[in-house]
């Protein structure tokens, strides 16, 4: 971006958080990807990335995260062919997502789990939804107690971020790229065809169970009838299958008008694993086009609440034969040494 920002202009945007884990937690969910496109509104932050146009991940971060938020829009003047169309113009830009997330734990904030599958012995989920554990962004569980800065003058400003912690200030300035505008994912909320609410760690010892297997497919079914929902994955060490039943203790809401399948990239569902770690509730709905929507609801300090929603585009059918063709033809041309197993 060219800097055209004048210096004496006031910026668009200037927010202060107690915290830059917080900050850090929410944004390490949607590492998948190298760039982040950033959208400011006078509601919040909104951070999403996108994968080979197959997966797309969104953070949200409301302004009622930040001890201050302020956000100086300026308007689209009026045109004489739409004099009505008096519209804020939403500042957007790219910046790179691994430059910002360093810099918010540049203090030495915990290590976010590099595993999101590995669970630690004395540490079953890092979330809020066990008993007598800390919340998942107390000041226990972030470690660090400084404030965050963040302010963006303008097109063609950096994306500039202030840490201060006992005394040590530290000022960085991202560099801000054109916005490439992604197309998102589509979902079709008129023809939803599956929707469970369930609770997230459920989901998240589902795929940490199927990820033994070493998959590269994950297949999820919902039955109006038992059973209601299973996963199963298949892959080159073997293959399994979960199966959730339903009932409130698992299956909080659950509304399949028809049995519902669809496949996808197993590596694409574990990237979100760290939602499901960090989460206390998932909303899982699917459309008519097979599009899975995974919108997680991740309880923060204070009582308050954001959302992380990623999109997945399923296997195309005939992609999915022709694969497990050519699997089977390379299976023919080996020695076969599982003689007898199922």
């Amino acid at each position: 971006m060219s800097a055209i920002v004048e210096a004496d202009e006031p910026p668009i945007f200037k927010a202060v958080s107690s915290s830059a884990r917080q900050l850090f937690q929410l944004l390490n969910c949607i590492r998948f990807a190298n760039k982040a496109h950033v959208q400011i509104s006078n509601e919040g932050l909104r951070f999403a990335v996108e994968e080979s146009r197959v997966m797309q991940g969104i953070v949200f971060v409301e302004k009622a995260l930040f001890t201050t938020f302020n956000c100086n829009i300026p308007a689209i003047e009026p045109s004489d062919d739409d004099p009505d169309a008096l519209s804020p113009d939403l500042p957007n830009f790219q910046i790179s997502l691994s430059a910002l997330l360093e810099t918010l734990q540049i203090f030495g904030a915990a290590d976010a789990n590099n595993s999101r599958f590995s669970k630690p012995d004395n540490d079953g989920y890092g979330s809020n939804i066990r008993p007598h554990r800390p919340n998942a962004f107390s000041n226990q569980a972030l470690g660090m107690a400084g404030v965050c800065r963040l302010s963006y003058a303008g097109i063609g400003a950096p994306f500039s971020i202030i840490l201060e912690e006992s005394g040590v200030t530290t000022t960085c300035n991202l560099n801000t790229y054109e916005p490439e505008s992604p197309e998102e994912i589509p979902f079709q909320r008129d023809a939803m065809q599956v929707k469970i609410i369930m609770q997230a760690r459920w989901l998240f010892d589902a795929v940490s169970e199927l990820s033994s297997t070493s998959p590269t497919r994950l297949d999820i079914t919902a039955h109006p009838q038992a059973p209601y929902l299973s996963l199963s994955a298949s892959g080159h060490l073997g293959s399994a299958a979960v199966e959730f039943s339903k009932g409130r203790e698992l299956l909080e809401t659950f509304t399949v008008a028809e049995r519902w399948t669809q496949s996808y990239k197993f590596e694409m569902i574990r990237a979100a694993a760290e939602a499901m770690r960090l989460a206390s509730k998932v909303s899982v709905r699917g459309d008519e086009q097979g599009v899975l929507s995974l919108q997680f609801m991740v309880e923060v300090e204070g009582g308050g609440v954001s959302f992380i929603d990623f999109r997945f585009v399923p296997f195309l059918r005939e992609d999915d034969e022709e694969a497990d063709e050519d699997e089977d033809s390379q299976n023919d041309d080996e020695e076969e040494f599982d003689d007898g197993e199922p």
